[in-house]
Protein backbone atom coordinates (compact mmCIF):
# COMPACT_ATOMS: atom_id res chain seq x y z
CA UNK A 1 0.00 0.00 0.00
CA UNK A 2 1.51 3.40 -0.93
CA UNK A 3 0.76 6.76 1.17
CA UNK A 4 1.36 10.25 0.10
CA UNK A 5 3.40 12.64 2.62
CA UNK A 6 3.97 16.39 3.01
CA UNK A 7 7.25 16.45 1.67
CA UNK A 8 7.70 20.17 1.12
CA UNK A 9 5.74 23.58 1.74
CA UNK A 10 5.73 25.07 -1.66
CA UNK A 11 3.51 28.12 -1.31
CA UNK A 12 1.37 29.89 1.98
CA UNK A 13 -1.48 31.67 1.44
CA UNK A 14 0.30 34.75 0.88
CA UNK A 15 2.44 33.25 -1.48
CA UNK A 16 -0.37 32.74 -3.80
CA UNK A 17 -2.04 35.11 -3.08
CA UNK A 18 0.84 37.13 -4.71
CA UNK A 19 1.05 34.44 -7.21
CA UNK A 20 -2.63 35.56 -8.54
CA UNK A 21 -1.89 38.95 -8.62
CA UNK A 22 1.13 38.72 -11.01
CA UNK A 23 -0.79 36.76 -13.05
CA UNK A 24 -3.39 38.86 -12.84
CA UNK A 25 -1.74 41.86 -14.20
CA UNK A 26 0.32 39.95 -16.76
CA UNK A 27 -3.60 38.53 -18.34
CA UNK A 28 -4.25 42.66 -18.32
CA UNK A 29 -0.70 43.49 -19.94
CA UNK A 30 -0.75 40.46 -22.64
CA UNK A 31 -4.60 41.10 -23.38
CA UNK A 32 -4.13 45.13 -23.35
CA UNK A 33 -6.89 45.53 -20.86
CA UNK A 34 -9.89 43.15 -19.78
CA UNK A 35 -11.90 44.10 -22.93
CA UNK A 36 -13.40 40.33 -24.28
CA UNK A 37 -11.48 38.29 -21.69
CA UNK A 38 -13.63 35.36 -20.20
CA UNK A 39 -11.86 33.39 -17.59
CA UNK A 40 -12.82 29.67 -17.47
CA UNK A 41 -12.32 27.77 -14.14
CA UNK A 42 -11.48 24.09 -14.86
CA UNK A 43 -13.06 22.05 -12.08
CA UNK A 44 -11.99 21.74 -9.31
CA UNK A 45 -9.71 24.25 -8.04
CA UNK A 46 -9.16 25.68 -11.17
CA UNK A 47 -12.65 27.26 -10.59
CA UNK A 48 -12.08 29.04 -7.81
CA UNK A 49 -8.39 29.96 -8.82
CA UNK A 50 -10.30 31.34 -11.77
CA UNK A 51 -12.93 33.50 -9.56
CA UNK A 52 -9.57 34.60 -7.34
CA UNK A 53 -7.98 36.40 -10.57
CA UNK A 54 -11.10 37.43 -12.15
CA UNK A 55 -11.30 39.32 -9.05
CA UNK A 56 -8.14 40.99 -9.24
CA UNK A 57 -8.64 41.79 -13.01
CA UNK A 58 -11.30 43.41 -12.00
CA UNK A 59 -9.69 45.55 -9.07
CA UNK A 60 -7.00 46.16 -11.64
CA UNK A 61 -9.44 47.59 -14.76
CA UNK A 62 -12.49 48.68 -12.71
CA UNK A 63 -14.39 46.22 -14.79
CA UNK A 64 -16.16 43.12 -14.36
CA UNK A 65 -14.84 40.21 -15.81
CA UNK A 66 -16.86 37.50 -17.40
CA UNK A 67 -16.15 34.22 -15.52
CA UNK A 68 -16.96 30.55 -16.58
CA UNK A 69 -16.76 27.06 -14.98
CA UNK A 70 -15.86 23.92 -16.92
CA UNK A 71 -16.13 20.56 -16.44
CA UNK A 72 -14.44 18.12 -18.90
CA UNK A 73 -14.98 15.05 -17.57
CA UNK A 74 -16.67 13.63 -20.58
CA UNK A 75 -13.40 14.89 -22.72
CA UNK A 76 -10.96 13.05 -20.73
CA UNK A 77 -8.92 10.29 -22.47
CA UNK A 78 -8.88 8.11 -19.29
CA UNK A 79 -12.83 8.34 -18.96
CA UNK A 80 -13.16 4.56 -19.04
CA UNK A 81 -10.82 4.64 -15.91
CA UNK A 82 -12.99 6.98 -13.70
CA UNK A 83 -15.83 3.89 -13.46
CA UNK A 84 -18.89 2.90 -15.11
CA UNK A 85 -20.94 5.95 -14.43
CA UNK A 86 -18.32 8.90 -13.57
CA UNK A 87 -19.89 12.06 -12.21
CA UNK A 88 -20.38 14.84 -14.61
CA UNK A 89 -20.78 18.11 -13.51
CA UNK A 90 -22.50 21.46 -14.89
CA UNK A 91 -20.30 23.58 -17.40
CA UNK A 92 -21.39 27.11 -17.29
CA UNK A 93 -19.31 29.41 -19.75
CA UNK A 94 -22.02 32.85 -19.60
CA UNK A 95 -22.66 34.41 -22.86
CA UNK A 96 -21.08 33.77 -26.32
CA UNK A 97 -17.37 33.12 -26.40
CA UNK A 98 -16.88 33.80 -30.05
CA UNK A 99 -14.02 36.18 -30.76
CA UNK A 100 -13.68 36.52 -27.29
CA UNK A 101 -10.40 35.37 -25.66
CA UNK A 102 -10.51 32.70 -23.05
CA UNK A 103 -8.12 32.04 -20.36
CA UNK A 104 -8.25 28.87 -19.09
CA UNK A 105 -7.43 28.28 -15.28
CA UNK A 106 -6.09 25.13 -13.61
CA UNK A 107 -4.05 24.44 -10.45
CA UNK A 108 -1.87 22.15 -12.42
CA UNK A 109 0.00 21.40 -15.20
CA UNK A 110 1.34 18.54 -15.86
CA UNK A 111 0.80 15.87 -18.64
CA UNK A 112 -0.99 18.51 -20.46
CA UNK A 113 -3.91 16.15 -20.57
CA UNK A 114 -6.26 17.99 -18.78
CA UNK A 115 -5.60 21.00 -20.81
CA UNK A 116 -6.14 18.82 -24.11
CA UNK A 117 -9.56 17.97 -22.93
CA UNK A 118 -10.03 21.51 -21.88
CA UNK A 119 -9.75 22.71 -25.50
CA UNK A 120 -11.55 20.33 -26.96
CA UNK A 121 -14.38 21.16 -24.56
CA UNK A 122 -14.27 24.66 -25.45
CA UNK A 123 -13.94 24.09 -29.02
CA UNK A 124 -17.00 22.17 -28.68
CA UNK A 125 -18.76 25.48 -27.28
CA UNK A 126 -17.85 28.41 -29.56
CA UNK A 127 -14.43 29.87 -31.78
CA UNK A 128 -12.82 31.98 -29.18
CA UNK A 129 -10.29 34.34 -30.69
CA UNK A 130 -7.49 33.18 -28.45
CA UNK A 131 -7.11 30.51 -25.84
CA UNK A 132 -4.47 31.07 -23.28
CA UNK A 133 -3.51 28.72 -20.24
CA UNK A 134 -2.79 30.12 -16.35
CA UNK A 135 -1.74 27.77 -14.07
CA UNK A 136 -0.71 28.29 -10.94
CA UNK A 137 2.00 25.53 -11.04
CA UNK A 138 3.84 24.02 -13.46
CA UNK A 139 5.63 20.73 -12.25
CA UNK A 140 6.61 19.61 -16.04
CA UNK A 141 6.94 16.12 -17.48
CA UNK A 142 4.64 17.09 -20.22
CA UNK A 143 3.13 14.25 -22.89
CA UNK A 144 1.50 16.38 -24.77
CA UNK A 145 2.65 19.79 -26.65
CA UNK A 146 1.17 22.02 -24.52
CA UNK A 147 2.60 24.93 -22.43
CA UNK A 148 1.07 27.78 -19.78
CA UNK A 149 1.14 31.28 -20.80
CA UNK A 150 0.84 32.30 -17.56
CA UNK A 151 2.50 30.80 -14.37
CA UNK A 152 2.11 31.40 -10.71
CA UNK A 153 5.46 28.93 -10.18
CA UNK A 154 7.14 26.56 -11.78
CA UNK A 155 8.62 23.56 -9.86
CA UNK A 156 10.60 20.70 -11.15
CA UNK A 157 9.14 17.68 -9.55
CA UNK A 158 10.45 13.78 -10.12
CA UNK A 159 7.23 11.50 -10.93
CA UNK A 160 7.10 9.67 -7.64
CA UNK A 161 6.20 13.38 -6.35
CA UNK A 162 2.81 14.81 -6.30
CA UNK A 163 1.82 18.58 -6.13
CA UNK A 164 -1.32 18.91 -3.65
CA UNK A 165 -3.01 22.43 -4.27
CA UNK A 166 -5.75 23.22 -1.34
CA UNK A 167 -7.86 26.00 -1.53
CA UNK A 168 -9.79 27.51 1.35
CA UNK A 169 -13.18 27.03 -0.86
CA UNK A 170 -12.88 23.41 -1.02
CA UNK A 171 -9.82 22.47 1.76
CA UNK A 172 -10.13 24.73 4.25
CA UNK A 173 -6.94 26.68 3.62
CA UNK A 174 -4.44 27.95 0.83
CA UNK A 175 -1.58 26.05 0.55
CA UNK A 176 0.80 23.96 -1.96
CA UNK A 177 2.52 21.27 -0.96
CA UNK A 178 5.01 18.77 -2.25
CA UNK A 179 3.95 15.14 -1.41
CA UNK A 180 5.83 12.22 -2.27
CA UNK A 181 4.57 8.45 -2.30
CA UNK A 182 5.84 6.15 -0.10
CA UNK A 183 5.56 1.85 0.10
Amino acid sequence: MTNLVDKTLLMDGDAIRRSLIRVAHEIVEKNKGSADLVLVGIRTRGVPLAERLAEEIRRIEATPITFGVLDITLYRDDLSRLGYQPVVRETKIPGNINGKNVILVDDVLYTGRTIRAALDAIMDIGRPQTIQLAVLIDRGHRELPIRADYVGKNVPTSHRETVSVQLGEIDGEDRVVIQEMTA
